[in-house]
């Protein structure tokens, strides 16, 4: 257990609590400059909480990213399939700006389970991206190596991060402006249901793998703490932080492009390339936490970007529109450009200190 005051133990766990439902509601638009805070602090508990329990269980366990990407996955089915049944209730924007979606979802219905298959992906791989991934790269990449992947909370932090997200989704369950009085057939309950345990128990797979490839002595790796994966010395060198970020961008800002089950094959390829290409060169050396943020702030990126394309969910004036999407960016710029800023000047102070006189003792870790 770590010795850590509990005042520096909890700043990062609340500052993820609070980036979370931003991220995943505000980041792209949905919402004016006015409305945030409040959004921000009613979907807290939820949001901020299953990012707190997806981060510290994959922190605990040695899941490293991939564990987060399916924790992530399995979080977004269960709000959308779960909570406020988004998924199966095709009524459920009807009352917004994006009622026009229904159109576009029809297309792709899964015949039987009635759900679209093109807001299945958006739903979920938003809330991967958006609501989880981001959010944690970002908040860990304001801390030291040391405390990137060492746990913030003990049990009780756990229990209340638990009991925080179970009371806020039973808010929006009940709540008419979050379920919106509909209920989802027992077997579209089962199949969300059953797709969410498949991919918790995917990821606690991980969990053997792990402590096996840390205990090889006679295997030419080591553990990289900003990587969470084993470094292959003999698979050459990751490639620049840019081109982590690329792959992501690429693939976020794609997947929407092309209607139709066409789309759906083209947003699932675009999904696996990069989750491929980022886990291959993990394991690379000179992988660090700067590809993690570059990769992790990519979404972000592009959803403020197209935020000045978006409508939010209810009406708005043109100055609160407009206002509404210049904060968003000026926000992404800074959370962005300080974490990079933070990684990068601890990056600079490691290379210094391993380029120190041999005579002289380096330096503690920050």
């Amino acid at each position: 257990m770590t010795t850590e005051p509990l005042r520096r133990r909890l700043a990062p766990a609340v500052a993820l609590l609070l980036l979370a439902p931003w991220t995943a509601e505000c980041s792209w638009g949905g919402f004016t400059l006015a409305g945030m805070p409040f959004v921000v602090l009613v979907l807290a508990p939820m949001y901020g909480g299953a990012a707190l329990l997806i981060r510290e269980t994959a922190r605990r366990l040695g899941l490293g990213w991939p564990g987060i990407v399916l924790l992530a996955a399995a979080f977004g089915v269960v709000q959308a399939g779960l909570v406020d049944q988004s998924l199966f209730n095709p009524d459920y924007l009807d009352d917004t700006q994006f009622a026009d979606a229904r159109t576009v979802a029809e297309a792709t219905l899964v015949p039987g389970l009635g759900f679209s298959a093109r807001q299945a992906v958006d739903y979920v791989g938003n809330h991967v991206a958006l609501t989880i991934c981001a959010s944690i790269a970002l908040v860990e990449s304001y801390l030291g190596v040391g405390r990137r992947s060492r746990p913030w909370l003990g049990r009780p932090g756990l229990v209340v991060a638990a009991l925080l997200w179970l009371g806020g989704s039973l808010l929006v369950f009940a709540d008419d402006g979050g379920r919106k009085g509909f209920l989802a057939s027992p077997v579209q309950l089962t199949f969300a249901a059953g797709m969410a345990l498949a991919l918790v128990a995917t990821a606690l797979l991980r969990v053997g793998r792990a402590a096996e490839t840390r205990v090889d002595p006679a295997a030419e790796t080591r553990v990289d703490p900003a990587a969470d994966t084993p470094v292959d010395r003999t698979a050459g060198t990751a490639p620049r932080p840019v081109w982590a970020g690329l792959v992501v961008l690429v693939a976020y800002a794609g997947a929407g492009a092309v209607p139709g089950w066409t789309g759906i094959g083209v947003a699932l390829a675009l999904a696996v390339v990069p989750a491929v290409l980022l886990t291959r060169w993990s394991r690379r050396a000179g992988w660090g936490q700067r590809h993690v943020l570059a990769a992790g702030s990519a979404s972000v990126i592009v959803a403020a970007a197209y935020a000045y394309d978006v409508p939010t969910y209810t009406p708005a004036g043109p100055a609160a529109d407009l206002v509404g999407d210049v904060a968003i960016s000026v926000l992404v710029l800074l959370l962005v450009g300080g974490a990079w800023w933070r990684v990068s000047g601890r990056a600079a102070r490691d290379r210094r200190r391993a380029a120190g006189p041999a005579d002289r003792p380096a330096s503690p870790p920050a």
